[in-house]
């Protein structure tokens, strides 16, 4: 790391309502805009430059609803808990965290119903999505989502991995590796998707947990759209033994997956911890990642570990990460927090991090 800086990110009344602002879990840049999600509400936000420096200050937040583009499995008002951004070929992929998750203990808990709520698991249906919108430009030539579009003679729709017996997790029951940590809660480290990075076609899953004897996993699927429902995505077969996903076991310090992000035929892998510890928190480049075909335990000289981030104890947790535009050639990286600490917090704007690789 050669220098690091901040950018303002002012987001709307509404937003700043539903505290997305303080909850920021996922960012992709395209142009002059930001792609953000927080999670806590099934929403994308687009935030554009107040000027032509991407290294400036972001506004104008425009708000765009999962459920206007998608048939959600829960209710429309219910969270999706959207963990990662993606960006590739026309459209923009958000994926939840297709986590349960445990009830929080409080100070106001007396010892009685805190021990009752440590023992209270949740399943939220809207967690559980991989959702693909198509992107295309509005009036005012800045980048928007549709439900259904036509270019160039291709018709383009939204679309979900979904269905009865299909979603995600309903294909890893049986995997050896992941199967068992579904009934996991989130924090416990159980399953939990944290990270995405879309690269032609082909979708990388990072997970945050679980963490197997130090070793982080990310999935690999290349979905397509269902031949009889142009709203439903199918996986294509390309494991080993024939299953929908390929499994990449990644040594990452034994920390899990919090964000990942294309950069050429890279990857950047932003890690953490699988539990509920505050750090430490660093950036990986995982080597030719997008052009491998098989299954991998990515070690040695295939990972590299490119710079440690600074957190806080209890809140300013980096959990997104993305490329910025180069500017005098100097490789730069946006990073957005969850539970930012006050010093990031003003007037319904947010601190994000600028960090230079060089």
């Amino acid at each position: 790391m050669t220098d690091k800086a901040a950018v303002r990110l002012q987001f709307g009344t509404d937003a700043q309502t539903a505290a997305t602002h303080t909850n920021l879990s996922a960012v992709r840049a395209e142009g002059r805009c930001l792609w953000v999600a927080g999670d806590e509400t099934a929403t994308v936000e687009r935030l554009t430059a107040d000027s032509p420096n991407p290294l400036g200050s972001y506004g104008q937040q425009r708000t765009f609803a999962l459920a206007d583009y998608i048939d959600l499995p829960g209710p429309a008002s219910d969270e999706a808990d959207i963990e990662g951004i993606g960006r590739a070929g026309g459209y923009l992929w958000a994926v939840g965290s297709h986590s349960l998750k445990r009830k929080k203990i409080k100070s106001k808990h007396a010892d009685a119903k805190a021990i009752k709520r440590l023992a209270k698991v949740e399943d939220e249906p809207n967690r559980r999505i991989v959702v693909r919108i198509p992107v295309v430009n509005g009036e005012d030539g800045l980048p928007e989502l549709a439900r259904e579009v036509a270019i160039d003679g291709e018709t383009r729709t939204a679309a979900a991995l979904g269905g009865v017996g299909a979603s995600l997790t309903d294909l890893l029951v049986d995997d050896d590796h992941l199967g068992p940590f579904l009934e996991i809660p989130s924090k416990d480290n159980g399953f939990d998707l944290e990270g995405v990075a879309a690269v032609d076609e082909r979708l990388y899953l990072g997970l945050r947990g679980p963490v197997l004897r130090g070793w982080a996993v990310v999935l690999e699927v290349h979905p397509y759209v269902d031949h009889d429902d142009p709203h439903l995505l199918r996986l294509r077969k390309i494991g080993l033994d024939g299953e929908p996903y390929r499994k990449h076991f990644l040594d990452l310090d034994g920390l899990g997956v919090r964000d990942l992000c294309p950069d050429g035929d890279d990857l950047l892998v932003l890690s953490g911890p699988s539990m509920d510890l505050d750090g430490p928190v660093r950036i990986h480049r995982w080597h030719h990642a997008a052009s491998t075909d098989t299954p991998e335990v990515v070690r040695g000289d295939e990972i590299s570990r490119l710079t440690d981030l600074r957190y806080g104890e209890g809140d300013d947790h980096p959990e997104g990460l993305c490329r910025l535009d180069d500017i005098d050639d100097q490789t730069r990286l946006l990073v957005v927090y969850d539970s930012p600490a006050a010093h990031r917090i003003d007037d319904g704007g947010i601190l994000a991090d600028v960090v230079s690789l060089g």
